[in-house]
């Protein structure tokens, strides 16, 4: 299977194309692959689907993490923000806590697949905006 067409980096499509990559990361449970890893690629997923938006709506954004803040961003300039979408807040933690060894808990198979099917919820709500 080839990648998609490599886009501009100011192009909100290629930021869909890189949260789809992600998303397919977060999906493919390879023997051997932390949970806490897919978590991260669901969270990268949200946060590039998001920036996708704000992008593609022409506002300037942080460099951050922070998901719950970025829908903030959106909003603030008129985007309806579906309920739904709101729980993208509970991906933030796994930017950068459950990245590295240290002394947080395992990601547990529910909160797996939590993380997972809020960056499908996500990923798609970006696709229709584009």
């Amino acid at each position: 299977m080839t990648p998609p067409e490599r886009l501009p980096s100011n192009d909100p499509r290629e930021w869909l194309n890189r949260a789809r990559s992600n998303l397919t990361q977060a999906r493919n449970r390879l023997p051997g692959v932390y949970l806490e890893d897919l978590c991260f690629d669901a969270q990268q997923a949200a946060e590039k689907a998001i920036k996708a938006v704000l992008i593609s709506r022409d506002i300037e954004f942080p460099y951050v993490h922070d998901l719950a803040r970025l829908l903030l961003i959106l909003e603030s300039h008129g985007e309806r923000i579906p309920p739904d979408l709101r729980r993208v807040g509970r991906l933030t933690r796994y930017a950068i806590a459950t990245r590295y060894p240290g002394p947080g808990v395992a990601v547990s198979e529910a909160q797996y697949l939590e993380a997972l099917e809020i960056a499908e919820t996500v990923v798609t709500w970006a696709e229709k905006l584009l």
